[in-house]
C-alpha cells in the first residue's frame, strides 16, 4: 500500500504502556475470562459483550510504567495514524456529499488491557469499537495473529482492520448501531446473532467503500492489497474462526458472518464505492 506520503491523524490515544487495574467485567475473574474466550473463538463483537456484561464492578485505575517500542511497532503505529487520516478524509467528504457531518472518531492503541467507556477490554478480544465514548481500540500485537493464525500477513490487511471498525463508528453516526441494538434487545438468541452478522457484514462494505475511493483519490493500491484484504475479511470469518476453535461449525451461532460473506461484502464496497449498495439488512442474500 502506498502510504508514506499521506496525511497523519491527530486523533490518536497512545495508551501503551498503561496498566489498567480494577475488577473488570462482571465482577472479574471467571466472568471476564468466558468474555474474553466468547469473543476470541466465536468472533463476537467486543463492545456487545462488554455491554451485555453490565458495566464494570470496580473502577479500574490506570498506571504508566515504560513501554519499550520497537522501530517496526512505531512504523506500525504511523501507518494506523496514515490510514485513520485517510478514513476521515473519505467519509468527511461522503457525509459532506449528503448534507450532514461526520464526527471523526479517535483511535485508541494500548497493550495487554484497555478501560473503555463500554467496560474493561482485554487484547485477547482483539480490536473494537465502543459507541459509548465513540473511540476505536486496538492492541497493535493482533496483527500478529492476524498474519500468523489468520494467514492475513500486509499493510492492506491491517488497513481492512482499521477501516472496519470505522465502518462501526459511520452506522454508530447513521443511527444504525441503535436500531440494531434495540432490535436485538427484543429478539431471541438466533435473530440476535443474525442481526450482528448483518451489522458486521455492513461494516465490511464500508470498509470497501473507504478503500474504493482512498484508490480513486490518491492511488494508494498496491498489486496485492486487494488479495490481503479479501484474506484478512476470510480469516476472521465465524465458519474458520469455529473450525480452527472447535473443529465443528455452527452457522446459528454466528455473530460476523462467514468467510465468503465477508469477502463478497468488502468487494461489494469496493467495486461500488457507494454506501447504499451496503444495505444487508434488506438484502435477500447475505
Amino acid at each position: 500500500m502506498r502510504w508514506e506520503r499521506g496525511r497523519r491523524s491527530e486523533n490518536i490515544e497512545d495508551k501503551r504502556g498503561m496498566r489498567v487495574g480494577g475488577r473488570g467485567l462482571a465482577g472479574g475473574g471467571i466472568g471476564a475470562i468466558v468474555l474474553a474466550l466468547v469473543a476470541m473463538y466465536f468472533g463476537v463483537d467486543p463492545s456487545v459483550v462488554l455491554n451485555q456484561a453490565g458495566g464494570l464492578a470496580g473502577a479500574p485505575q490506570e498506571a504508566s510504567v515504560p513501554a519499550p517500542s520497537s522501530p517496526e511497532e512505531e512504523r506500525v503505529k504511523d501507518f494506523m495514524s496514515v490510514v485513520l487520516a485517510d478514513t476521515e478524509d473519505v467519509w468527511g467528504g461522503l457525509f459532506q456529499g449528503s448534507g450532514q457531518v461526520y464526527e471523526q472518531p479517535r483511535l485508541v492503541l494500548f497493550s495487554g488491557a484497555v478501560q473503555s467507556a463500554c467496560g474493561h477490554a482485554s487484547a485477547a478480544m482483539g480490536p473494537f469499537y465502543c459507541p459509548g465514548d465513540r473511540k476505536l481500540y486496538l492492541d497493535m500485537s493482533f496483527f500478529n495473529d492476524l498474519a500468523n493464525r489468520h494467514d492475513a500477513p500486509g499493510d492492506f490487511a491491517q488497513a481492512y482492520v482499521l477501516a472496519h471498525e470505522v465502518g462501526h463508528h459511520v452506522q454508530t453516526l447513521l443511527g444504525i448501531s441503535e436500531k440494531v441494538h434495540a432490535a436485538r434487545s427484543r429478539a431471541g438468541e438466533a435473530e440476535s446473532n443474525a442481526l450482528q452478522v448483518r451489522m458486521e457484514l455492513q461494516a465490511d462494505c464500508f470498509a470497501g467503500v473507504w478503500a474504493h475511493h482512498a484508490n480513486k483519490q490518491r492511488q494508494v493500491l498496491e498489486p496485492g492489497d486487494m488479495e490481503e484484504a479479501l484474506a484478512a475479511a476470510a480469516g476472521v470469518g465465524d465458519d474458520r474462526l469455529q473450525q480452527q476453535a472447535r473443529g465443528y461449525v455452527v452457522p446459528e451461532s454466528f455473530t460476523h458472518g462467514s468467510s465468503e460473506q465477508r469477502m463478497r461484502w468488502f468487494n461489494r464496497g469496493m467495486q461500488s464505492g457507494d454506501p447504499k449498495q451496503c444495505d444487508t439488512f434488506n438484502g435477500a442474500r447475505l
